[in-house]
């Protein structure tokens, strides 16, 4: 058994933590923007195949205190490197962070920790000198508060990397965010949801994505397939098989179902941009894109849902339009009947400008970037049998 940290967006950690367990593992701790857990080599394949809301998957190998670089040097050097480095393998520090902690330089960080790894597996492996011309362990630094951890990238490229996202929006929403904001509410399959603002379809995208149990690793691939010491090959292809009959059976589901999942947004290019990326998902069936204003957003049905991730207004310009921009936000949501919106945003005003009062408002960190995820929850429908008489 491992311990293996997911790191995630600032606020979303409640949803990986569901995540995580519905997948049958054990929670270790979460913190801020992490939650660790157990697992063991088939727990990194699910994990990283499986998991929706997660940066990555990292294989802790070492956890400790230091304040200088003597007891970092020294503390990395006492991990028991040789269980996880073949004598092969290609190894670097390709990401350190310090926060609130003593050691900050980052530049240092790496280098002392190569050092030390290095010096470990010199006498371990007897030798002075690795070729590294074998598989690659990408490692990453985490030093909060002083407490450091040293673990291995068992991902690689980021999770939100879904592999069906190649045209895109200027500053899209990530895909790893757009599921957790979906996971956040109570919208199923058979429930209308419409995204005003779909930019390149990464809403729409991830919630037929989630309603068709289509798992989100299941057409990419990641740096631990190659390390054959620590995960047989056997037990990818185990629960890459899983994961397809889980898809093919969602799939039809699906069809059965029927969803009204629907994006607009003003730019044609971007609509386009949404449908070759909902194709390339193999979800294109189940999506209806369209170029639409919001002032025209309107549903003769009930209990529908608004998600979406509308401008922000990084730039003066685009700001100045924002209260206007909102205003029609609203005003088209209070035409819809029993609807509930979900929308975040950087724009502290939203609400008022909207002329709603949000039911929750859950603060999320989309990068650097502090985000309002305000939640405006409408009645509860009836029961399905009444539900469709009514529609």
């Amino acid at each position: 058994m491992y311990t293996l940290q997911a790191p995630c967006h600032f606020g979303i950690e409640s949803v990986l933590k569901r995540e995580i367990t519905d997948l049958g593992l054990e929670i270790k701790d979460v913190t801020d923007g992490r939650v660790r857990f157990f697992g063991d080599a088939a727990a990194i394949a699910r994990a990283n195949i499986y998991l929706r809301t997660p940066n990555r998957i990292l294989l802790e190998v070492g956890y400790f205190k230091a304040r200088t670089f003597d007891q970092l040097f020294e503390a990395v050097k006492a991990c028991p490197w040789e269980d996880y480095l073949p004598a092969d393998a290609k190894f670097w520090v390709t990401k350190a962070t310090s926060v609130k902690s003593k050691l900050f330089s980052t530049t240092d960080i790496q280098r002392i920790v190569k050092k030390a790894i290095v010096e470990r597996l010199k006498n371990k492996y007897q030798t002075d000198w690795f070729k590294e011309d074998g598989a690659d362990y990408p490692i990453r630094v985490f030093i909060n508060k002083d407490m450091v951890t040293v673990a291995l990238d068992t991902s690689g490229e980021a999770l939100s990397r879904r592999g069906y996202r190649k045209s895109t929006a200027k500053a899209p929403i990530a895909e790893n965010l757009a599921a957790a904001l979906i996971l956040l509410t109570p919208w199923h399959a058979d429930r209308i949801l419409v995204d005003p603002f779909c930019g390149s379809g990464t809403i729409p995208i991830e919630a037929a994505m989630i309603a068709a149990d289509q798992a989100p690793g299941l057409e990419r691939e990641f740096t631990s397939q190659n390390w054959q010491n620590l995960i047989p090959k056997k037990v990818w292809y185990e629960v890459s098989n899983e994961a397809y009959d889980r898809a093919e059976t969602g799939l039809a589901k699906l069809r059965e179902i029927d969803p009204d999942i629907q994006g607009y947004d003003i730019d044609p290019k971007m609509v386009a941009f949404a449908k070759e990326n909902a194709k390339r998902a193999g979800l294109e069936e189940f999506i209806h894109f369209q170029t639409r204003e919001v002032k025209d957003l309107n549903h003769r049905k009930k209990y529908g849902f608004i998600i979406t991730n509308p401008p922000y207004g990084e730039r003066l310009e685009d700001l100045e339009s924002l209260p206007s921009l909102y205003q029609t936000i609203g005003e088209r949501y209070r035409a819809l009947d029993s609807w509930s919106a979900y929308v975040i945003t950087s724009y502290e005003d939203a609400p008022k400008d909207m002329g709603l009062k949000a039911t929750k408002n859950r603060k999320i960190y989309n990068g650097m970037i502090k985000t309002y995820f305000y939640q405006f929850m409408g009645p509860k429908p009836p029961k399905r049998k009444a539900l469709e008489e009514q529609n």
